[in-house]
Order: C-alpha cells, then structure tokens, then sequence
C-alpha cells in the first residue's frame, strides 16, 4: 500500500527542494597585486549557487572555476569560518561584512541575494590597513596596539580562588562585552575617518572594568592611545559608524570610556 504524505509534509519538501534551486551572482571583486601597485575592478559570473551557501564559499566556487581554467585564483582571508576570528573582513556593496547587522563575512548566506544580483566585493579601505594583494590587508597595525598593553600583574605563589575576587555584575557584563571584540577591523573601514577608537577602546575597557590588571590601568591607556596614533589611524569625530558595522555590536560607550581612562592616567 502506498503511503500518502501530509499537508505539513509536503510543504517540507517543497521547502527543501526550493533550497536546491541554484542561482547566478555576478560579481565586481577588487584586484590588486600589492600596496605598491594599482588595482582595479574585475566582473565575474558565478553559476549554480545554493542559496544556504556561504559567501566564502562562493568565492571558493569562482576560485575552483578560476583555477580550473588555468587563472590566478582571488586572494580572500578566511580562518574558523563561524564568527569569532575576525579574518573574513570584506567590504561587501559598500559595508563592512555585508548588509546583514551583527554578523561577519563567513556568517552571511547566498539566500539574501535574489537570483542574478549583482554584488561589489573590496577590501577593507584604511591607510594604516595596506593592501597585501586582492581582498587581503595588513592588520597588524591592530597587533602592535594590543602588544602596547603590556602584561597584567598577579600575584605569585598559589592561584586564588576565582570566586575569592568580587566583581560586580555590572562590570562584568561590560567587561564581557569589550572582550567580544574580534579585531576584525570594521569599525576602521566603516569609519569616514579611519579611526581604530572602538577597537582600541574595546581593548583597553576590557580590563579597566576587572580587578585584575589595575597596577598597569594608567600606562596601558596612554602606550595603547599613543601606539593607535603612531600607526596613522584616523581621530574619532563621533559618527557611531564602527558601531554599525560591528559584527559583535560593540558599543561606542567604550570609546568614552578610553577617552575618560587617557585623561585621569594624565595625572596620576
């Protein structure tokens, strides 16, 4: 006897093989060899895309396709692929990480493109961010900031009891929030200034809000604001733009308070 499927049971696979349905992307991808050359916009035409694929993996699509045909593949940087390493920086039509709020490259999928959309691919734009080769940057501008902030002080001997060290519940969260930062570099390519203020700002609250680290406060806020501007980056003129386009939605509050940590380590 042949078994008959529900309403709720056709509407799935409907569903699923509407999934299956492939689709076409054109895209406008920046290349360019090196900072110390010129690049341009080169067009592509990407076929038979499932909408639930990444958009990494679309790239590794035309990059299988490219390499195929005997062509030099498009340079990206991708790592965990899940959201938390902050490689994936693209400029995606004209925003960091894309047109989807709170998440990064790796995280968005083909669905939000209709079919034969045609999509802008750039690297992060920042003076201090150089051009490695196509789609990748240097970021190590953002490795020297956290290497300004030095080391954090315990004590010796035996480890203490974590629960021993009261933190209020406050400034725990806040202190949470701070660290979510990915160093992605959004907020620099997003701000009309390249300012790297929330993410420095972000660094430094992180352990301003915790007990720990409290002998250093004062030099680590003025060796990582002073290394911010010998790196080149832009001053924070207060457009909220890096909170924007933050994958982690880091609050600009951490800017105000890298602002009032600088001024007090001015006098102590």
């Amino acid at each position: 006897m042949s078994e008959t499927l529900s309403t709720s049971d056709v509407a799935s696979f409907e569903a699923s093989s509407a999934s299956l349905e492939t689709r076409t992307y054109h895209l406008k991808i920046w290349r360019q060899r090196s900072d110390r050359e010129t690049g341009g916009f080169e067009e592509f035409t990407v076929p038979d895309i499932l909408p639930d694929q990444s958009f990494l993996e679309m790239l590794d699509v035309l990059n299988d396709s490219l390499v195929a045909e005997g062509k030099e593949a498009i340079a990206f940087e991708s790592d965990c692929r899940e959201g938390i390493c902050g490689a994936c920086s693209l400029v995606i039509d004209g925003v960091p990480h894309g047109p989807v709020p709170g998440t990064t490259t790796c995280g968005l999928r083909m669905r939000i493109w209709q079919d034969g959309a045609n999509i802008t691919i750039e690297p992060f734009r920042a003076k201090s961010f150089p051009i490695i080769k196509d789609l990748v940057v240097d970021r190590t501008a953002f490795d020297r900031i956290i290497q300004k902030g030095g080391y954090v002080s315990v004590g010796t001997g035996s480890a203490p009891e974590a629960n021993l060290t009261p933190i209020g519940k406050q400034n725990a969260e806040l202190a949470f929030e701070a660290a979510t930062c990915i160093g992605c570099g959004a907020c620099v390519a997003a701000c009309p200034n390249a300012s790297a203020s929330l993410f420095t700002g972000a660094k430094i609250a992180q352990y301003t809000y915790l007990p720990q680290g409290q002998v250093e406060r004062a030099q680590r806020v003025q060796k990582m604001v002073d290394q911010m501007d010998e790196e080149g980056f832009g001053d924070c003129s207060n457009h909220a733009e890096c909170e924007a386009a933050c994958p982690k939605k880091i609050s600009i509050t951490n800017i105000a308070k890298m602002r009032k940590e600088y001024a007090k380590s001015l006098f102590s």
